[in-house]
Formats: C-alpha cells, sequence, structure tokens
C-alpha cells in the first residue's frame, strides 16, 4: 500500500486516521496505571494493619499471657520476612494479568472449533476419484455479508476428464464455484458431491490434496522458488520439481535468475513480475498430479508471448483430469468441452462454444458480441483479462529492491573507511541501518517535555511513598525497644506505636496510586507522541524504503505497536520507581547515619557488593533483548504471510509446512529465552548469598559495639533496618534493568526511523509549483536500477517524449520495465542517470505533493482501504470530496450501478485490501478514485485487465472520456487496449526499440510490435 498512499498523496490523511486511533489507547493506558498504583497500595495497607494489629496484641500477650519480647519479635519478623517477598513478587503480577488477556484471546482460538477443518482425520477416503462433479440446489452468500444471495439454488454438473468454462460479469459468482469446490466454504443449502458422495463426508486435506489450483493472484510465499513450488507435493524430489517448472515453462526464466532455484522471491513474491509468479503457481499445482484442476483467471496476467506457452502447458496438464475454469476473456475457453454463463448466481447457459453461438439472443453470443464490439476481433480480450489483483508489477520490481543499501549507508561509515561498500546480504544491511545504536535519555526525556508539571508533582508522591519505608526502621526499632519496658509504658507506647503504623499505612495508600496515575499519564502522552513522530516518518520515506525486507508491513506494525509501548515503561513505570527508592536509600542513609554513624560505616562498606551483583545482572540482560526480538519478527513475519494467503494455504494443505516453518523461526528465541533465564537466575541467588552475608557481618559488628558499650540494643536495629530497608530499594531498581534495556533497545529501533532522512520526502514544502500544468513529459536517457537487486539494468539510456494531451501506450514483455517507467513518473524512485522532464523542468525541483496530484494512477492491483466505498473515493481528492463529485466520479467509472445495489450503498465496507469486492467493481472504485483528482496526467497500469467484457467496454469508454486533454500513459499487456493511442513504444530490455502509431508499427516487416501482435492473434484464435 506505500505506494498508493504516495500516489494519492494520502500522507496526512493516514496520519491523521491514525492519530485519532491512539485516542483511545492512551486512555485504557492511563487506566491500567491507575489500576496498578490502587492494587499496590492496597497490598501495602494490609501490611502496615498486620503489623498494627501484631504490636498492639504482642503487647497484650506479653502483659497478660508472660511472652518474653523475644517470641513476639519473631512472630513479627517471619511475618514481616514473608509479606516483603510477597511485595516483591508483587511487579510480576502484572504479567499474570497481561498473560491472562493475551491468553483469553489465544484460548478463544484455540478451542474454536472449524467448521471446516483440515486437520480432522475423520472422513472418506476413497482409491481415487474419477473427478464427477455436482452442485445441487446450492445456496450461497459470504458470511460476512448475509444478506447478499451469491446463490440461489445453482445446479451444475461437470462429468469427470471434462473442461468446464464458467464465464459472466465480474461478482456474478463464478469464483465462488472454486472455492466451494475447494470446501472453503460450505453452502447454506444443497450439496457440493464429487464422484456422487457430499464435499462434506470425505477427508478434508484427502480431498485437497485431489485438487489443484492456480488462482488469480498467485500467493507466493517468502521464501525460494524451489521451497514454493515444493508445496505442491511433501517431500517432492528436485527431479519433480524442476520438471514442473518446465511443464509450466517457467524453467527458464529460473535458471536465468542469479541463484536459479535458490532465488527468493521476496514478501507476497514481489522479487518477481506477475507472468513469473503464475508460472510458479501452475508449476505447484502441476507438482500435485490433481484428479481435478482449478483455473481461476490463471493466464490473465501473462503477456501473450508468456500466455500461449502456458496455454500450451495447461493443455498438456488438463488432459484426462476434470478441469473447470474462471475466465473473463472469452478466447481462453473456447476450447473447453462446456461453457456455463453464469448470471448473478444461477447458471442461464451452457454447452460447447458453437453450439451456444448458434442462439444469437443467447447470454454467451452477448458476451462475445461485446468483447467482439470491444475490437474488431477477440484479440482485445488477451492477455491480462485479470491480473486485477496480482500485485502491481511496479510494486513488485520496486520491491526486488530488498537487497543492498549501501549508497546510504556508506555515510555512516567512519571516515577512514572506503565508501561505497556493497553489502550484498541482508543481516549486516541491518546492521548499518541501525546504526544510530545508544539513543540518550536526555533525548527521551525532552520528548516529555510538555508533561513536566504533571512528572513534578507525580514525583513528589513517589518521593512521600519512598520515605515511608525507612521511617519504618524508625517504628520497628521503637517497638523493639517498647516490649523490653515495664508494664505501664509497655501498654502506653505499644497503642501509640501501633496507631503510628496505621497512619502510615494511610498516607502510602494515597500517595502510591496518586503517583503512579501521574506517572502514566506522562508515559502515555509520550507513547502517543513517539508513535505518531514515526508513524508520520514511516508515511513519507521514499517507497525504495519498504522494498527492505525488514521495513516491511509486519515489522513496522511491531515496532511501531510493541517500541512504542516499551519506551513508556521506561518513562511511567521506571521512572516512577527510581523517584521512590531513590528517596527510600536517602532517607534510609540519614536515619542510620543519625542513630549510630560506625556501625552505618560498617555496613555501608559491605553494600557495594550488592551493588556489583546488581550492576552485573543488568549486563547480562542487555545482551539478550536485541536478538530475541529480531528473531520473533521473522516469525511474524511467516505467520503473517500464512494468514494472508491462507486460501493456498489450505488448498494445497500446506497447514502442517507453514506450522514447521513457524516453529523453527521460534526456535531461536526459545533457545535464546532459556539461555537467559539460566544466567538470570545465577545472578538472583549470588545477590541473595551476598544480602545474606551482609546481614551476618553487620549483626556481628553490631554485637561487638553494644558489648563496648557504643551503642545499644535498638540502634543496632534501626541501623540496620534503615538500611535493609534501602537496599530492598535499591534491588528493586535493579529490576528495572531489563526493562530499561529493552526500552533503550526500543527506542533506538524507533529513533533509527525517526532519524532516517527520506530521500524522496512528500511532506517537504520546498519546490516549485506551476499554476497551469501542460503535461509534456520527456524521459531524457534514463538508466535505472533497483537498488535492492543491483545486477539487473531495467532501463538503460531510455529517451522518450510525450507531448500534451496525447496518449501514449508502453507495451513489451512482462518484466521489460513499462510499470517502472510510471513509478519513475511519480517520483516513486529517482532515475540513477538522465532526466525526467515535466514541461521542460526536472521534476525532481517540483514540490513532490503537487506533482502527485497532478497525476493519477490507477494501477493493476488497486488497493483499496479497509473504510466505506465513499471514503475510498473520496480519497483521491484528500478526503475532501463532496457527495456529488464522489457520484459523478462513480458514474463516469461505472461503478455507480453496483454500488448502488449493494445494501449500504456507498456506506459499504470494502474489507481489509477491498476483499469484499469482486475484481472488477475494486477496479472501478480504484479508477473513480483518480477521476475525483481530476489530474492532469493519467497513468494507466494495466487498469481494464481485471474487468469482465463488459465492464471493460463500460470502463473503456468512462477512460476514453476521462483521458480527453489529458496526458495519458499505459501500460498494458493486452495489445487491444491501446490500438487507438497516439503513441505506442515498445520497450524491451531497457530500451525503446520501436515507437508509432498502430498503423504504422503494423506494417513493419518482423518489427517487434507486429511479431508482439502477431502472437496475440495466434493465441486469440
Amino acid at each position: 500500500m506505500p505506494s498508493m498512499v504516495a500516489s494519492f498523496t494520502g500522507e496526512k490523511r493516514a496520519v491523521e486516521k491514525y492519530n485519532k486511533s491512539l485516542k483511545s489507547a492512551y486512555k485504557s493506558g492511563v487506566r491500567e496505571g491507575l489500576a496498578a498504583g490502587l492494587g499496590m497500595g492496597t497490598v501495602m495497607v494490609l501490611l502496615f494493619c498486620g503489623y498494627s494489629l501484631g504490636i498492639w496484641y504482642g503487647a497484650k500477650l506479653i502483659l497478660e499471657k508472660g511472652y518474653t519480647g523475644a517470641k513476639v519479635m519473631n512472630v513479627i519478623f517471619a511475618v514481616l520476612t514473608g509479606s516483603l517477598a510477597l511485595g516483591q513478587a508483587s511487579p510480576s503480577m502484572k504479567a499474570f494479568a497481561g498473560g491472562q488477556a493475551a491468553a483469553y484471546k489465544m484460548f478463544e482460538t484455540i478451542n474454536r472449533t472449524p467448521e471446516i477443518d483440515a486437520y480432522s482425520t475423520t472422513g472418506r477416503k476413497l482409491e481415487d476419484i474419477r473427478g464427477d462433479i455436482e452442485f445441487r440446489d446450492v445456496y450461497f452468500s459470504y458470511p460476512t455479508r448475509p444478506d447478499e444471495q451469491i446463490f440461489k439454488g445453482f445446479s451444475l454438473n461437470i462429468p469427470s476428464g471434462m473442461t468446464i468454462a464458467l464465464v459472466g460479469q465480474s461478482g456474478s459468482g463464478k469464483s465462488t464455484v472454486i472455492s466451494l469446490i475447494e470446501r472453503f466454504y460450505d453452502p447454506q443449502l444443497g450439496d457440493v458431491l464429487i464422484d456422487g458422495v457430499n464435499l462434506k463426508e470425505f477427508q478434508l486435506s484427502w480431498i485437497r490434496s485431489k485438487i489443484g489450483l492456480v488462482s488469480q493472484e498467485p500467493v507466493l510465499f517468502a521464501a525460494s522458488i524451489k521451497e514454493n513450488i515444493a508445496y505442491g507435493k511433501d517431500n517432492a524430489t528436485d527431479q519433480e520439481i524442476r520438471a514442473a517448472a518446465e511443464l509450466a515453462n517457467a524453467a527458464k526464466f529460473i535458471d536465468k535468475m542469479p541463484q536459479g532455484f535458490d532465488t527468493s522471491v521476496g514478501e507476497h513474491g514481489t522479487q518477481l513480475s506477475g507472468g513469473q509468479k503464475q508460472r510458479i503457481a501452475i508449476a505447484r499445482a502441476i507438482l500435485k498430479d490433481p484428479r481435478i484442476l482449478l483455473l481461476d483467471e490463471a493466464t490473465s496476467a501473462l503477456d501473450a508471448e508468456s500466455e500461449r506457452i502456458v496455454q500450451e502447458a495447461l493443455d498438456r496438464v488438463m488432459t484426462n483430469r476434470t478441469t473447470v475454469i474462471v475466465a473473463h476473456r472469452l478466447s481462453t475457453v473456447r476450447n473447453a468441452d462446456t461453457i456455463a454463463v453464469i448470471h448473478q448466481g444461477t447458471l442461464v447457459e451452457k454447452g460447447p462454444h458453437n453450439e451456444l453461438l448458434r442462439d444469437p439472443e443467447g447470454a454467451y453470443s452477448q458476451l462475445i458480441r461485446l468483447q467482439e464490439a470491444n475490437r474488431q476481433d477477440t484479440r482485445k480480450g488477451d492477455s491480462n483479462a485479470r491480473s486485477g489483483k496480482q500485485t502491481s508489477i511496479n510494486k513488485s520490481a520496486s520491491r526486488r529492491s530488498s537487497r543492498d543499501n549501501s549508497s546510504h549507508h556508506s555515510f555512516s561509515v567512519p571516515f577512514g573507511m572506503p565508501l561505497g561498500i556493497d553489502i550484498q546480504d541482508g543481516s549486516s544491511n541491518k546492521l548499518c541501518d541501525e546504526m544510530p545504536q545508544e539513543v540518550p535519555l536526555s533525548r527521551l526525556a525532552s520528548l516529555n517535555k510538555p508533561e513536566i508539571p504533571v512528572l513534578v508533582l507525580g514525583s513528589i508522591a513517589s518521593v512521600i511513598s519512598g520515605v515511608i519505608f525507612p521511617i519504618f526502621a524508625i517504628l520497628l526499632s521503637n517497638v523493639i525497644k517498647a516490649f523490653y519496658e515495664p508494664p505501664h509504658l509497655l501498654r502506653k507506647d505499644s497503642q501509640f506505636w501501633s496507631s503510628m503504623f496505621l497512619v502510615f499505612g494511610a498516607v502510602y495508600f494515597l500517595s502510591l496510586p496518586l503517583s503512579s496515575y501521574l506517572f502514566s499519564v506522562a508515559g502515555c502522552r509520550l507513547i502517543r507522541r513517539i508513535r505518531l513522530m514515526t508513524f508520520e516518518k514511516v508515511v513519507n520515506m521514499e517507497i525504495e524504503w519498504f522494498d527492505h525486507p525488514e521495513n516491511s508491513s509486519g515489522a513496522i506494525g511491531a515496532r511501531l505497536s510493541a517500541d512504542a509501548a516499551k519506551v513508556r515503561g521506561l518513562v511511567g513505570d521506571a521512572l516512577q520507581l527510581v523517584v521512590q527508592n531513590s528517596s527510600t536509600l536517602v532517607a534510609g542513609l540519614v536515619i542510620a547515619f543519625v542513630s549510630n554513624w560506625e556501625l552505618s560505616l560498617i555496613i555501608l562498606a559491605l553494600i557495594p557488593l550488592i551493588g556489583l551483583n546488581g550492576w552485573i545482572q543488568m549486563k547480562f540482560i542487555q545482551g539478550f533483548s536485541a536478538d530475541a526480538k529480531m528473531m520473533y519478527e521473522e516469525a511474524s513475519q511467516v505467520a503473517n504471510d500464512a494468514v494472508s494467503s491462507i486460501r493456498t494455504v489450505a488448498s494445497f494443505s500446506a497447514e502442517e509446512k507453514v506450522m514447521d516453518l513457524y516453529k523453527k523461526k521460534c526456535e531461536g528465541p526459545l533457545r535464546t529465552g532459556i539461555r537467559t533465564g539460566i544466567i538470570s537466575g545465577i545472578g538472583f541467588g549470588v545477590s541473595f548469598f551476598l544480602l545474606f552475608g551482609v546481614y551476618a557481618a553487620s549483626f556481628y559488628a553490631g554485637a561487638r559495639l553494644v558489648e563496648e558499650r557504643k551503642t545499644t540494643f535498638p540502634k543496632v536495629f534501626r541501623v540496620f533496618l534503615a538500611l535493609a530497608m534501602a537496599a530492598i530499594g535499591v534491588s528493586q531498581s535493579s529490576t528495572l534493568t531489563s526493562d530499561s534495556s529493552k526500552a533503550k533497545s526500543a527506542a533506538s529501533s524507533i529513533f533509527a526511523i525517526v532519524d532516517r532522512k527520506s530521500r524522496i520526502d512528500p511532506s517537504e514544502d520546498a519546490g516549485v509549483t506551476v499554476e497551469t500544468l501542460r503535461g509534456n513529459i520527456e524521459f531524457q536517457h534514463v538508466s535505472f536500477k533497483y537498488s535492492t537487486r543491483p545486477d539487473v539494468q531495467i532501463f538503460r539510456d531510455l529517451c522518450l517524449t510525450i507531448h500534451a494531451g496525447k496518449t501514449v501506450a508502453l507495451v513489451g514483455e512482462s518484466g521489460s520495465g513499462k510499470s517502472t517507467a510510471i513509478s519513475l513518473l511519480q517520483r516513486f524512485y529517482d532515475p540513477d542517470v538522465g532526466h525526467i522532464l515535466l514541461d521542460g523542468v526536472d521534476i525532481q525541483k517540483f514540490q513532490l505533493r503537487w506533482l502527485r496530484q497532478q497525476m493519477g494512477l490507477v494501477s493493476q492491483e488497486p488497493a483499496l482501504f479497509n473504510d466505506t466505498i465513499r471514503a475510498n473515493i473520496a480519497y483521491g481528492k484528500d478526503g475532501q470530496a463532496t457527495e456529488s463529485e464522489i457520484i459523478a466520479a462513480a458514474e463516469l467509472a461505472n461503478a455507480h450501478k453496483f454500488i448502488s445495489s449493494a445494501l449500504q450503498g456507498y456506506d459499504t465496507m470494502v474489507g481489509e485490501r477491498g476483499a469484499q469486492l469482486s475484481g472488477g467493481q475494486k477496479q472501478r472504485v480504484a479508477i473513480a478514485r483518480a477521476i475525483v483528482k481530476d489530474p492532469r496526467i493519467l497513468l494507466l497500469d494495466e487498469a481494464t485487465s481485471a474487468l469482465d467484457a463488459e465492464s471493460e467496454r463500460v470502463v473503456q469508454d468512462a477512460l476514453d472520456r476521462v483521458m480527453v486533454n489529458r496526458t495519458t500513459v499505459i501500460v498494458a499487456h493486452r495489445l487491444s487496449t491501446i490500438q487507438n493511442a497516439d503513441l505506442i513504444a515498445v520497450v524491451r530490455n531497457g530500451v525503446i526499440i520501436e515507437k508509432g502509431k498502430h498503423d504504422a508499427l503494423i506494417n513493419i516487416k518482423d518489427g517487434a510490435y507486429a511479431s508482439l501482435l502477431a502472437l496475440h492473434s495466434a493465441a486469440s484464435s
């Protein structure tokens, strides 16, 4: 999506939206802080009340039951140390609460029994299946839109070994047939039968292993090409994988790749062009050797040449298998044994191509006529019919850049080193990006400036609660003294001291929640500020930055949510404890030295032992936090991949495989965690040993001082208790070290983003703007390669002039760099050499937001936001479009009809990435979004490829209307869509090898365009 936000200059709006959703997070964070404070305060009040009761009752026992002071002391101390131990455990209670909340969600998922369970081992398995498929009276609607019936009483019979093609308009339910055969969904009524057996009776993973699916947007996993093909079959040998790739006509391009079959395909397969991805997906299905083959627009993303070869491959694969084809492009379905025309969820016609053509008024004939009308022959239906959702090649190319980022790392290298080191592998690349490691705390503090009054009040409350512990020492030593007094004094003193305990308990109960609340207000405001800063920065990064794997959507999401929260730990909870503990320490020392300075000095000399050990512990913990965080990000990338492409995982029964991969990625962090645990355990053990050593030494010294009459018994206790309390305070802050080291590494990961200067920054206002843009575009000697694939040159010295108001079409094979031209025009990337001029001015001189506002992009894979249709269209005009403008744009894009017929009309939610709409519907919403913008320059990257014949004709009309008086750049595989362009440029190997009008180019003997066209005709006839 980054390129979409950039193209529509939606950065500011994305930030505003994010800010809104941060508000509720802020409120709940503050409430959490208050609750934690109240909890801890209650615990301490109970502790103080316990003492108060113990002292009063202890004195009573001494007076009435003849107890000695020592016995009462033992009881009180046993309770004291026990409860303090509990008190020290209390910070960990937070983890229980957090764990419970997380576990609730997880167990909800774990305990949910899926209605369609891929793991279930029950169900029938036959020797083999013949492959008869039958739909009997099926009623179906998607669970997310229960009121829109897709099928009402749909019936269809497909005998085994037959090839049946499903055709019909976009949104008519063709792909739903395939989802039901794969049993992604169960029909609400009616049955889907295979070989006469209800699909629900088969064991799910077994029946899925007999079905091969090649879908419209092939989903590849972030692994090597070989691993991707191997999803088709467990334990496939290299020979089998190679054979499948050869069958799918993929072996040739794979061998050209730098690492051959071991080349990584990138996140969502973005390192490959659409056609290449599709061939790998076909190889994956071939490897499975299925009885039933489901092709959902399988060849739509290919250019003519690859399509012809893939179509041949598919024809070879289809023999003796039951094949179901979904296609918009009627030319691909002529050879099917039966063609079924589906209209609004019912079967309106079926029969072979020739038979259906005999009825001139039939639905099929009308569809054919529509396609013919579009162009004199079915050529128009060619080559790209539904790459609609296919990742746009511009992105794919852009993502190719996932490796070397040397150009801007080199500057962070000290002078002595050579500049421009090529860093080829991702891991070292990461180190360079994270160079600005340590973030000084002063910087975090300066971010928290606006909250100074809150922090000051919080600190005062913390100091009060901190001083109470050392005062405890005074109370307790006086109580001990009182226990050895004569009865009349004992009665009076014990009542006084027990009431003092109550008073201090009450003070603590008030001060602790107050400080906790105030600090969490400050902390949560800081988080909000940091998240907003980071997000603002991320949105304005150049597109190339997102090409790097460590900046994928999953990783950035993790940084925004987890890292910012850890930084709060530093300000909120940690700061509060630091203030509280330092006041405890100071008060403890003062009380001790006033009571007896000699003993205090002796004990103080021993304290560094405890400090040293706390420091060692801190160092241990710090070393480990960074690695684990990185490792888990990899695991969550695997999970992200699997969930976003769950249909592919399910259709290849690859659940186990994905789980294994996930397990593998989790093993590293697990081992690291265990190691950290053992080391901290040893650290804590040593620290307790030292603590008891100090106790022993100080009691020995105290006893000698009393013996020499240097001090009295209560004073020894007062010194000892005051220092012990102080030490406990300090040791509590050493538990912070783990938090603060986490927070520090989180802060540096966040500031690494915040400090990075975007090389193409849309938020900058510098640059020229022009009153009226004519729209002349000129590429002057442009050379370009994606920084993540430095060895693949996309453009070599490309020159091209586009006159204002004219339409220029770029054609060429898949991967030739057509879409890259559009990315360069929008300045998603800057060329390595050469210039791109707009009205004679280098586009790098224009103000970036203004430049992008002059261009309307409709790309091959329309990215929609999870919002209403209205909001998605208004996005084109920065959300400022009026209702009438939105409707006018929708009417122009031929989307108004289907939007109004939806139940909520323009308020229909489109789902994540627009998943609730069919490909054609998404594309029309995207076109409306571009129209609302009223751009001077229109960029169409395969814009009509995802539409069926009828919508395409109407959308093409709409585009023709919109294109008037605008400079238009069209990228297309399908040559029929561009015959009327003012200029056609053929791109091959990064240069333009031919340009001219359609009629001129077609007459060049053996010309590139003529041969592309011949291929098309061959493919379509």
